[in-house]
């Protein structure tokens, strides 16, 4: 039959993160014993008190549909909490609680790019975004680093990126994939660039703020300059461990919240009332009760650096933050390891998988092509191993 699919989604690519998790559950359940490092999730059940206040939310009957941009309260303690960590003033109208930060990054890139407007991403960045990009008609355009500096653009190639088309940049610290952090003077030196550009809107997913280890998280809208210009996406669904509740919102100027309002109203309308309910406690309560994960991640990096070290052809930084380290993997390319030929990151990526029975992720799809991300959200166990089976896997002789 001839395929009567549209176009977007035929030339949608399909997440390379959750590609990697199905071609690796597909090999478990055909009994192959498979240590999963792919997936950004992490292994620690959501905390007691979050889940009591879930509980607690079903017993007062909250069943019904809720606010298209979420309850007020709740956005209330988003306010709360965005003056907490960030020091950001945000009113409950610039608030808009969404079925987690995806929705909330797709939201805003569909209200705000019109069809041909340049969107630059700070790579390497999280594969989703140059997809939303390309659904909502826009040109994604990479600004790419890479090891060498720390995963960190400089004022001057923003500079050199920005055309008259460019409408939006996205930036994203603690990074997914790299576990950078920009500091705060590496943000207000790429604002200068910035504040030459006051058509351009900024993008600041900051779902890993509190997974850091030691430079202080930053916010983009904090900066006076660009307060009016970014719109600060943040999340549950990592420092709480609460991937599978869907949670996500947005700090944004007043009109572009109404325009994601409008715009979520017409997909998926407001978000589960449950996970509104426990997400009052999460954020309402002090960071210090997360904190025991944090000490946990940061025990696990550097576990997994020092394995790390030990295999030959690994080139490795230190991420201050996230849970994912991103070892440069080139000097495998164009090599022959154990008959299977290396041309890029996705043949790397698929021949641990195929070999060492470990599910990593190609850097192809976060605009990094000399790498791959390695998850450490998983047991200490697992992570060792799992690099175990790696540098058999690689090691030749």
């Amino acid at each position: 039959m001839i395929n009567k699919l549209s176009k977007r989604i035929n030339n949608l690519p399909v997440s390379a993160t959750l590609a990697m998790a199905a071609k690796a559950r597909e090999l478990k359940e055909n009994g192959i014993d498979i240590i999963g490092l792919s997936l950004g999730e992490p292994d620690f059940n959501t905390p007691d008190f979050i889940k009591e206040a879930a509980i607690k939310a079903i017993e007062n009957n909250y069943n019904s549909y809720t606010p298209v941009d979420g309850y007020v309260d709740l956005k209330k303690s988003i306010c709360k909490k965005f003056k907490r960590d960030n020091d950001l003033d945000y009113q409950p109208d610039q608030i808009v609680v969404s079925t987690g930060a995806k929705q909330s990054i797709a939201n805003t890139v569909q209200v705000l790019v019109n069809p041909g407007d340049d969107v630059l991403l700070v790579a390497p960045y999280w594969v989703s975004y140059s997809a939303i990009v390309t659904l909502a008609e826009g040109n994604p355009i990479e600004i790419r680093s890479d090891i060498s500096n720390d995963f960190k653009i400089s004022p001057l190639q923003l500079e050199n990126a920005i055309t008259k088309n460019t409408k939006l940049v996205i930036i994203n610290s603690p990074n997914n994939p790299s576990g950078s952090v920009y500091t705060e003077q590496e943000y207000k030196a790429l604002a200068k660039v910035l504040d030459k550009y006051p058509e351009i809107f900024i993008l600041s997913d900051e779902i890993y703020e509190h997974i850091n280890y030691g430079v202080p998280h930053f916010s983009f809208a904090k900066i006076p300059s660009m307060f009016n210009r970014t719109i600060t996406v943040n999340g549950l669904a990592k420092a709480f461990a609460m991937t599978g509740w869907r949670i996500g919102y947005i700090g944004a100027p007043n009109w572009i919240a109404k325009a994601c309002t409008k715009m979520q109203g017409q997909i998926t309308s407001g978000t589960n009332c449950i996970a509104q309910r426990a997400c009052i406690s999460a954020l309402e309560a002090p960071v210090s009760k997360i904190k025991y994960m944090v000490d946990e991640f940061k025990l696990r990096r550097k576990l997994i650096i020092n394995l790390l070290k030990d295999i030959k052809g690994f080139k490795l930084n230190e991420p201050k933050g996230a849970f994912y380290v991103f070892p440069d993997i080139s000097s495998f390319f164009g090599t022959t390891i154990k008959g299977k030929k290396i041309n890029n990151a996705s043949d790397f990526a698929i021949y641990l998988l195929e070999q060492a029975h470990v599910a990593t992720v190609t850097g192809d799809a976060f605009g990094s092509p000399n790498n791959i991300r390695i998850s450490y959200a998983a047991s200490n166990e697992n992570i060792v191993n799992a690099v175990n089976r790696i540098k058999k896997a690689v090691t030749i002789g």
